[in-house]
């Protein structure tokens, strides 16, 4: 853990409205949760102090998006080099700090900043609309004015799950601002099958708990279990958090960590739940729009070849492209939804890959 003393964070907490919420904190359903905003930071610091690059954590105000003054936490590496920076946009129930196992190897050449969309994580957590159309608009819109207030003419963005969705639709609204649009296993891009719910034999008793599951956000059985929730993390989402445990001591720092991210307002997971239909599709499918980003934004696709979100087949997403003047899709052979985690190497690779074409690296 010796990046430690090299790292500089600026953590005030008036400055993400923490502040304004502490109060909450000592509300019963804060109770039953578990729910801390200092043990948010704590986990996150202490999973991101295996890093070996000094990073430095600031919130980002990016004024009225959504609510009346959001704000946007934001890790940023190596931002001395000239070269164009990348930025990263987690998925669902994700945060900064489960791109750990990344930042050091795709930071090493080129500016890296990694944000906690609003709604998630340690940013503000406003109320979106339920109009999917709208809440994709409004998370467009705060990566943008995240962008403005940084200061950065152009940038490479990468998203990861959902993260890739937003990261899609910023693309069709602000193709000048990309140098390149990497999508890591996005979700949201194929419609929903006609014929799904004949095709896929579902057991009867399941069937009333699919039907209310639809109703609710998402991730709510972690915030229902109370303070058993780092305890569900961790038996059912193993396949997460043992990617973590090679680098990370302590594994359940990373249980902890999606615990307390997902434990507090879900705003952003109210967000999702409008722009979802039946979890695994979009009410306003990528695929239909995705042809229609300017051929002057690269795109690169990967796709882990054990993922769930893998129900269309890389030759569909290029046929939507094919007017386009680059399009990569990769498969990462074994990896499963997370691929940044599953095959961290690999991963990377590729990913720095597609950001050396931006400065002329590749060819």
């Amino acid at each position: 853990m010796a990046a430690e003393a090299t790292t500089t964070t600026l953590d005030n907490q008036t400055n993400s409205g923490d502040s304004s919420r502490c109060s909450k904190d000592r509300s019963w359903s804060h109770w039953w949760t578990g729910t801390s905003f200092d043990m948010l930071r704590t986990l996150e610091r202490r999973i991101l102090s295996y890093l070996k690059t000094p990073y430095r954590g600031s919130f980002v105000d990016v004024g009225h998006c959504v609510g009346e003054a959001d704000k946007i936490w934001t890790l940023s590496l190596n931002t001395e080099s000239p070269n164009v920076p990348l930025v990263l946009v987690h998925g669902l129930g994700a945060g900064v700090a489960l791109w750990v196992l990344n930042l050091d190897a795709l930071a090493k050449d080129r500016p890296v900043y990694a944000i906690d969309v609003l709604g998630f994580g340690r940013s503000s957590r406003p109320r979106f609309s339920s109009d999917p159309a709208v809440v994709e608009k409004q998370l467009v819109k705060s990566i943008d004015e995240w962008r403005r207030e940084m200061n950065l003419k152009e940038i490479i963005l990468l998203g990861h799950s959902m993260g890739g969705y937003i990261a899609a639709s910023y693309a069709l609204s602000y193709p000048d601002r990309l140098r390149h649009l990497i999508l890591a296993d996005p979700w949201g891009l194929p419609e929903k099958p006609k014929d799904f719910e004949s095709t896929v034999k579902i057991r009867f008793w399941l069937k009333p708990v699919f039907a209310i599951s639809k109703m609710l956000n998402p991730l709510w059985p972690i915030r229902m279990a109370g303070p058993y929730g780092p305890s569900l993390v961790n038996r059912f989402r193993q396949d997460i958090v043992q990617k973590f445990t090679p680098m990370i001591a302590d594994g359940t720092d990373i249980s902890n960590y999606i615990h307390q991210c997902n434990s507090q307002n879900p705003t952003g997971e109210g967000a999702f739940h409008s722009m979802m239909h039946d979890f695994a599709w979009a009410k306003n499918p990528m695929l239909s729009r995705i042809g229609e980003i300017k051929s002057t934004v690269p795109v690169t696709v990967l796709y882990g070849s054990k993922s769930w979100l893998l129900l269309t087949s890389p030759a569909d997403t290029i046929k939507q492209l094919n007017d386009h003047s680059f399009v990569s899709v990769k498969i990462i052979e074994g990896s499963g939804h997370h691929i940044y985690a599953d095959d961290a190497e690999a991963f990377n690779e590729m990913v720095n890959e597609a950001c050396d074409t931006v400065d002329g690296k590749q060819q």
